[in-house]
């Protein structure tokens, strides 16, 4: 494993860890909001706007339960992006910064849906799974 994949995957398990945490209170501290800044940088700054602003719904199919989120970009067009926060965000920067280039862990739409889930703060919508399955095939 290389040294850049091994911070990475360290990374990325100290994030977890600070997730379950918020998740496990439902509030945040500042020494978890100073860690994950660490983590994140400026995206985590960006994202935490887009919370504040009440920017994320957590988009929840009936009866499976499935999830996607739908998070509110920043940029003047205020688009809309659909995101899974641990894996995939359709936005730009998610696949230049973080697929593409590597420089990002995840773009700022994950973690402005993982820190509203984590804090459930996210504007919830529920659907039918066939409309779930209708904006997952516009992805």
């Amino acid at each position: 494993m290389s040294s850049s994949s091994s911070s990475t995957t360290t990374s990325l398990l100290v994030a977890e860890t600070v997730w379950k945490s918020i998740e496990s209170t439902r509030s945040v501290t500042q020494e978890q909001l100073s860690i994950l800044y660490f983590l994140f940088g400026k995206n985590f700054e960006r994202a935490t706007r887009i919370a504040d602003q009440r920017g994320v719904k957590k988009i929840s199919g009936e009866p499976s339960g499935r999830t996607i989120f739908q998070v509110l970009g920043e940029s003047k067009t205020r688009e809309d992006y659909f995101c899974f926060p641990d894996h995939y965000c359709a936005c730009y920067s998610f696949f230049y910064d973080t697929v593409n280039r590597g420089e990002q862990l995840c773009c700022k739409h994950q973690l402005a849906a993982r820190l509203s889930a984590s804090l459930n703060t996210c504007l919830q919508v529920t659907v039918s799974d066939e409309q779930l399955a209708l904006l997952l095939s516009k992805i």
